[in-house]
């Protein structure tokens, strides 16, 4: 027999049912002057109980309705998102946010890729996906040290001076992409995070100003 568990919207203070099992929604658009609607329809398609939508950009940390989302689930429940970029800032929030839910035993199914990790073949391709977001991110810190490590053997010493080149801003950027954290970045160029958020910062504007 389905169970209904009550659940309390902290914002409304009203008592709303809980549907256990039923998949959840969650879209999102970057800006408001995109359509929500061809998600919307897509999740309802699929019989959501209930969709969460955000107009945010994908790499802001926080998620109003995407935290909703995340603390209304219960086990048993999935989580269902129309691409995969809708939910993850990165490789690495993606990864980390399905393997919570894993754990809490909720299930997540995007609909435009292979993933539905209620079936083994789904939790198969996730793992794939995981394994392989892994093996990027290696790759990128094995070529960015073996790169210091050729400089130095030719008598230069990037990590003395304060500014990036051009080559290691990319790089810096690519690792923070695949998840890599800034700390962890800056300790691999041998730079300080100041002179990182700086150099981030500065080529952020510059990108703004050219759009």
């Amino acid at each position: 027999m389905e169970t209904t568990t009550l659940t309390i919207d902290a914002d409304t203070a009203t008592v709303s049912e809980h549907n256990n099992g039923a998949p959840i929604g969650y879209a999102r658009v970057s800006t408001g002057k995109q359509d929500l609607a061809l998600q919307l329809d897509a999740l309802n398609q699929v019989g959501c109980a209930r969709v969460f939508a955000d107009t945010a950009s994908g790499s802001l940390r926080t998620r109003p309705e995407l935290e909703k989302c995340l603390d209304y689930l219960r086990a048993g429940d999935t989580l269902v998102v129309w691409k995969l970029d809708r939910l993850g800032r990165s490789h690495r929030h993606l990864l980390d946010t399905v393997a919570a839910l894993g754990e809490r035993g909720i299930a997540f199914r995007s609909l435009h890729d292979p993933i539905d990790t209620s079936t083994p073949a789904g939790k198969l391709v996730f793992n794939l996906f995981a394994a392989l977001a892994e093996f990027d991110r290696d790759l990128i810190r094995e070529r960015t040290v073996a790169g210091m490590q050729a400089a130095i053997a030719r008598g230069r010493h990037p990590g003395r001076k304060p500014a990036l080149t051009g080559e290691q801003l990319r790089q810096a950027r690519a690792m923070i992409a695949a998840g890599e954290p800034k700390a962890a970045v800056a300790r691999t160029l041998r730079i300080g995070r100041t002179t990182l958020y700086r150099h981030l910062a500065a080529a952020a504007e510059n990108l703004d100003q050219a759009a």
